[in-house]
């Protein structure tokens, strides 16, 4: 019985069509990549196109819900979330939520970065570790409990804050109270207050 010879098959594949594979992955590999990037940096996009209206009317909202839940004026809350994050530009406010400086204790999300502070008459620059949040109104939450709960050492130090028949008079609680070193904290708080209107938002 003769041998039946087989003979191997040309394959089908031609090269260029191997390459415009290989091609079309590496472009849709690239492409996602660019897509991953823009996912986690849009955030940060969106802060920086904010006007100063719109960062007004994003924070305002839950400023006049802490209002209703705990007294706190929602001016104040505007006015220093504006003079502390700088529109919610600084690098605290925009990559860790955190609009007020709100410093960290040992066991709390924290980041250190440099910060300045008014010490004996004059400015300095120091160390310092600060709060990490999750957003913008969780930020807000903390700010507001810390005027309700006061500190370790002293549970009433801003209940002034809270009781305030004003803003002035909240402002100058603030200062009084050592929420900041800035010698002219309350009169900065009460000047952004007064240009931008935010005293509508008390009422």
């Amino acid at each position: 019985m003769p041998k039946k010879i087989f003979k191997k098959r040309k394959s089908q594949v031609s090269l260029p069509l191997i390459f415009g594979g290989l091609l079309l992955l590496g472009i849709a590999f690239v492409f996602s990549l660019h897509l991953l990037s823009n996912s986690t940096t849009r955030s940060d996009d969106q802060t920086e196109k904010l006007t100063h209206q719109e960062f007004i009317d994003k924070l305002a909202p839950h400023a006049k819900e802490l209002q209703q839940g705990y007294g706190i004026l929602p001016s104040i809350i505007l006015g220093q979330a504006i003079l502390e994050s700088n529109w919610g530009q600084s690098q605290l406010a925009s990559q860790y939520n955190n609009l007020f400086g709100i410093k960290a204790s040992e066991n709390q999300n924290k980041v250190s970065l440099e910060t300045k502070e008014y010490v004996n008459e004059q400015w300095i620059t120091i160390q310092g570790d600060f709060r990490v949040y999750s957003s913008w109104d969780e930020s807000l939450d903390d700010h507001t409990m810390l005027f309700v709960n006061g500190t370790n050492w002293n549970p009433q130090l801003y209940a002034d804050v809270l009781t305030a028949a004003n803003y002035q008079a909240a402002a100058q609680a603030l200062q009084t109270a050592g929420y900041a070193t800035d010698p002219d904290y309350a009169s900065k708080i009460i000047e952004v207050i007064k240009t931008y209107n935010l005293e509508q938002y008390d009422h």
